[in-house]
């Protein structure tokens, strides 16, 4: 039973297995822009891709810590996208021995539009929260996700 303060337990439960459904579906259902088509894209490119687009170009060991994967496996993903004209591969110009990786210009604009709605939808979603509010939100998300987890690669 719902109360003011909020739903019980088992009203949330019922709520959000209603609503995760709906997400997963509208998430799965954006289109990929014309100019990403014939690229091969799964899941983890779409984080990937989000690191690069606002945090800007970075190596490929500081992607694979932001995306807690070990670093030939965030390798593979760049050399992966990299092969399909989505990622730059550039010498670090600082340290040769480094890799600097980075949305090609010409795939940048199309990687921006179809991220940017989901970027908008968060940003609108978490605005009016308090920095703990939102520290809440993505806790549970996380505990969500470490909750649907089983085997291995989770």
């Amino acid at each position: 039973m719902s109360t003011e303060a909020g739903p019980s337990v088992e009203d949330g439960v019922r709520q959000l297995l209603l609503l995760m459904p709906r997400l997963v579906g509208r998430a799965k259902r954006t289109p990929v822009p014309a100019e990403l088509n014939g690229c091969a894209l799964a899941p983890r490119h779409l984080s990937l891709l989000s690191y690069l687009l606002f945090d800007g170009p970075m190596t490929v060991t500081e992607l694979a810590a932001r995306l807690q994967v070990a670093p030939t496996t965030a390798s593979l993903m760049v050399g992966d996208l990299s092969r399909q004209g989505v990622l730059n591969r550039d010498e670090d110009p600082a340290d040769r021995r480094r890799t600097i990786v980075s949305i090609t210009p010409d795939k940048r604009p199309a990687v921006d539009a179809w991220l940017a709605r989901g970027a908008k939808a968060w940003s609108d979603a978490l605005t009016p929260l308090t920095p703990a509010e939102r520290r809440l939100v993505i806790t549970t998300l996380e505990a969500y996700e470490r909750g649907t987890c089983e085997g291995p690669g989770c």
